[in-house]
């Protein structure tokens, strides 16, 4: 009797080895394009043929490098999925020994960020290139439980020969998409995974319902930043009046007074301080706030004064960013590799480049990419006040850098050659 592809889904839960067998035949066949005894599913076949495109061998592994332990480390510190693992791992990780599975989370990029579960399926795994810092985005290693998902941007579960490239074809994974309820923007996937005898059909509907758990998660957070805002809103709208909003850095609105409320408005990637138009509003000024804007049409005049800031290195972790100017005071604590660039940018007024802000954090001039994304991330929060082409801080702003008593202590975590050499270099007033 002929099977579909549903009865091989069932085949699979009573006799994983010839559901297998078949899955086997399905892909020689599709390969050696003939006919094959039962059609994938939709979204498998058309990840296939996704995989025909992109030229991607189905017989060997493909493996791109692993990240280095720096950027792994990095890319974990700056991603939004980091404030959703444990619950992710409560989800997930609670029957991970009995059920032989693991769980991986992966970024947009199909990096594999984190990885638990059951130690015997975490070294098969090894063997995969299945670790932290690997990239398993869909056109490099084929049809997958992370890359699929980030493609087709739904949960998909992908079992045996349904893999794309053969030294995958033991494994069953099960993978969904975790997106920033802020924009929509994919953050990542979260995937279960392990040998083919433990698949189960309603796999995939746990995995997809942890990761709608985690995506509550993330809205429930973006809920707190906005309160926290809005009381940082308020009395800068009761002091400067007339018409004006608060937004936090995605333009979604904390306060608004003298005009109708908007849920939201369109915002640039980095916003310039001063004049600017916006799509909802026209010709508006925008100052900095501590986590988001003070936006006001252009009937009513900016704020007068220029900005003072102070960087503040005294106590170690605790690193500080404060401003003040027209809009009035507000202030941000500072992640190591932020506070590291600021006070280059403080030392170099004049300005640095690219490659040279490479060089002084990495010794290598030809590191520009991560740079710049720092300095991107730098300028949601700095907005106009700071300047690039080379990066430096505005010529009108006054900029003062708080240094602890021992020069030993200056950002001590840092190992960039130009804080280095600062450290013993620069002494205590």
């Amino acid at each position: 009797m002929a099977l579909s592809a549903t009865d091989v889904a069932h085949l699979a839960l009573v006799d994983t080895t010839r559901a297998a067998r078949v899955l086997s035949e399905v892909r020689s066949a599709r390969l050696a394009g003939q006919r094959a005894p039962v059609a994938p599913r939709p979204v498998i076949e058309q990840s296939w043929e996704r995989m025909f495109r992109h030229g991607v061998d189905p017989e060997h592994d493909r493996r791109s490098g692993l990240l280095s332990p720096e950027e792994l480390q990095r890319r974990r510190e700056t991603s939004r999925l980091r404030h959703v693992l444990p619950v992710l791992r409560e989800g997930l990780l609670a029957t991970a020994d009995v059920a032989r599975h693991i769980m991986v989370v992966a970024d947009e990029e199909g990096r594999v960020l984190w990885r638990e579960g059951s130690a015997p399926v975490l070294r098969r795994a090894d063997d995969l290139g299945f670790e932290p810092g690997a990239d398993w985005r869909e056109d490099v290693v084929g049809t997958n439980g992370i890359g699929t998902p980030a493609v087709v941007r739904r949960p998909v579960q992908v079992f045996a020969a349904e893999h794309f490239v053969r030294s995958q074809a033991t494994w069953t994974c099960a993978g969904a998409p975790i997106t920033d309820p802020r924009d929509g923007r994919l953050l990542g996937v979260v995937d279960v995974s392990g040998p083919l005898e433990t698949m189960h059909p309603a796999t995939l509907s746990w995995v997809d319902s942890v990761a709608k758990l985690a995506e509550a998660r993330l809205r429930e957070m973006h809920t707190r930043t906005l309160e926290r805002l809005r009381a940082v809103a308020a009395p800068v709208l009761a002091r400067v009046g007339g018409r004006a909003l608060v937004v936090d850095r995605d333009g979604w609105t904390a306060a608004v007074t003298g005009m109708p409320y908007t849920r939201r408005i369109a915002l640039p990637a980095s916003p310039a301080v001063g004049r600017t138009w916006l799509p909802a509003l026209g010709p508006c000024s925008v100052e900095p706030l501590a986590g988001g804007w003070l936006v006001r049409p252009a009937d009513e005049p900016a704020p007068d004064g220029a900005a003072r800031i102070v960087l503040d290195l005294r106590q170690p972790r605790r690193w500080s960013l404060e401003v003040s100017g027209g809009a009035g005071p507000w202030s941000r604590e500072l992640s190591p590799r932020h506070a590291e660039l600021l006070y280059l940018l403080a030392v170099h007024r004049a300005g640095r480049g690219a490659a040279g802000l490479a060089e002084d954090l990495f010794g290598d001039p030809a590191r520009t990419v991560t740079v710049r994304a720092e300095m991107s991330r730098i300028r949601r929060y700095l907005g106009g006040l700071l300047e690039h082409r080379p990066y430096r801080f505005r010529d009108d702003a006054e900029v003062a850098v708080l240094l602890p008593d021992d020069p030993r202590d200056l950002l001590p975590h840092s190992t960039a050659p130009a804080v280095a050499g600062r450290r013993a270099a620069v002494r205590a007033p």
